[in-house]
């Protein structure tokens, strides 16, 4: 009805409600927002070679797709009204429909996931551990079997029960989300080192052993302050070095022994730092690692990945641009236990604590 009063086609008609609701677009302003999905000149392609009689296999391999998306597509792309068969504007217009409308959260339906969800968030876990704690703990659930990606659509889109301002307890804190950018190579402050990772034994690139430890400084505000955090290779497991004095070499030489000095000679098999100045004093702790203390090469952060890594969760906690003096021991302790007990990823969901008591045991 609506297209005959303003004396357009059909197929017209279905562009401009979908693409513009209701304005008419400018054919050269339609956006492909990737490559994984059709754009209109692929369902147009499909359609001509469809009407000249070419089997599905035939059009993916001309359109390059694969077999399964244009059978998929001629399928939800004809209507049972549509005279003639599969029409690529058509299809296309109905495609951009449905992207666009709106649809109720998996977490919305279902009241009871979404406050174990919000409880666990409260907790401060990530919605990748939440994702993969349901799938554990109830294997017979399959309704509550979420991807993470849900719990952060549920977050930021606010098309279910969970609160907003629950996105402050993600490691984060953003109230928004953003598109993840390219860490910019830090510029060594010290280069002077004893021994670089190349001397370091074969044993410690392959995480099999527990005592391999990784080492770095988190700063606060103007680098007035700073935590040390060493993390061991295998287990992730964590320890904070209170400097409440400063971070001079000899700071964190003091520092370093009165953390790492308390663990059994088993648990002390190698350190690994970046060539910042905080190493100055580095054959203070030499004595305190058997198979000796290294560097990574200068830029090249990646060479401490587990250390880095953690630092980027401690932020949570220690927020750049602040003071971290006021920060007591027993609060980096507290901290330290949060991240030790929270299950991980790359641990199989295990925790580094269990992983790291279990291979101090193992270890040869």
């Amino acid at each position: 009805m609506a297209c005959r009063q303003l004396g357009i086609g059909r197929k017209t008609g279905y562009r401009w409600r979908a693409e513009t609701g209701g304005l008419a677009p400018q054919r050269d302003s339609e956006q492909v927002h990737s490559s994984r999905y059709l754009s209109l000149l692929d369902r147009q392609r499909i359609a001509s070679l469809r009407a000249r009689g070419l089997g599905v296999r035939q059009i993916a391999v001309l359109v390059g797709r694969s077999a399964s998306t244009v059978s998929r597509e001629l399928r939800r792309g004809t209507a049972v009204h549509d005279r003639g068969g599969y029409d690529g504007d058509l299809a296309h217009a109905r495609a951009q429909q449905r992207r666009t409308r709106i649809r109720p959260g998996r977490l919305a339906a279902d009241t009871e996931l979404c406050d174990l969800v919000q409880d666990k968030l409260g907790l401060e876990w990530s919605p990748e551990q939440i994702a993969a704690w349901l799938r554990h703990s109830y294997p017979e659930r399959v309704s509550w079997h979420v991807c993470h990606e849900t719990i952060y659509q549920a977050l930021y889109t606010g098309r279910s029960g969970l609160s907003r301002t629950l996105t402050a307890r993600l490691r984060t804190g953003r109230a928004l989300r953003q598109r993840r950018r390219r860490a910019v190579e830090r510029t060594p402050r010290y280069v002077i080192a004893s021994r670089l990772i190349d001397a370091r034994p074969a044993v410690v690139e392959t995480r099999s052993r527990c005592g391999d430890w990784e080492g770095d400084l988190i700063v606060g505000t103007a680098s007035r302050s700073a935590i040390g955090t060493v993390v061991d290779r295998k287990s992730r497991y964590l320890h904070l070095v209170h400097l409440p004095d400063g971070h001079t070499a000899a700071d964190l030489a003091v520092g370093l022994r009165a953390t790492m000095g308390t663990l059994a000679a088993d648990r002390r098999f190698t350190l690994t730092w970046d060539q910042g100045s905080e190493m100055a004093a580095h054959d203070r702790i030499g004595d305190l690692f058997d198979e000796g203390v290294f560097f990574a090469h200068a830029g090249k952060p990646w060479q401490r990945g587990s250390n880095e890594n953690t630092n980027g969760l401690l932020r949570q906690y220690f927020p750049k641009g602040t003071d971290l003096r006021i920060h007591s021991a027993a609060t980096l302790q507290d901290v330290a236990a949060r991240l030790n007990n929270r299950p991980r990823k790359t641990l199989g969901w295990r925790t580094p604590a269990d992983v790291f008591q279990a291979g101090v045991a193992s270890n040869p």
